[in-house]
């Protein structure tokens, strides 16, 4: 997957993307969330009861979207396929993943103990196709 490298920078520093899911009924459910780019894939780390999980099981095709700008000059939509990654590391072994989000785990008050035992499930997009830049 070919992407502006200067977008590709400004992402791998982004603090949160949207990530899109679809419903057992068609609709989408977009939601901001936590996420590192990691082997040409992207990881994501959510609660195993979470509606993100409960959609992939029904549709694993998903959407990854970030803007940097008001004006959405500055867009791109990574379409892609996810599954749940059985074989990663737990958030709290993902020292990438742990750096990136050491304040987030503050902000919301919890430590990467705590965040790695709620947010237990991996999920690992690959991208198929991007669009924007």
């Amino acid at each position: 997957m070919d992407m502006n490298p200067q977008f590709a920078e400004r992402l791998q520093r982004a603090y949160y993307i949207w990530f899109t899911t679809v419903r057992d009924d068609g609709m989408p459910q977009p939601t901001p969330v936590w996420f590192i780019h990691e082997n040409d894939t992207y990881l994501i780390y959510t609660m195993p009861d979470s509606h993100k999980v409960r959609n992939l099981r029904a549709n694993s095709l998903v959407a990854l979207s970030y803007n940097e700008s008001d004006d959405a000059g500055d867009y791109l939509v990574i379409m892609g396929e996810a599954k749940i990654d059985r074989h990663a590391p737990p958030a709290l072994q993902n020292a990438a993943y742990v750096e990136k989000y050491r304040q987030g785990f503050i902000d919301i008050k919890m430590t990467p103990e705590e965040f790695s035992r709620d947010f237990s499930t991996a999920i690992r997009v690959v991208p198929l196709r991007v669009r924007g830049e």
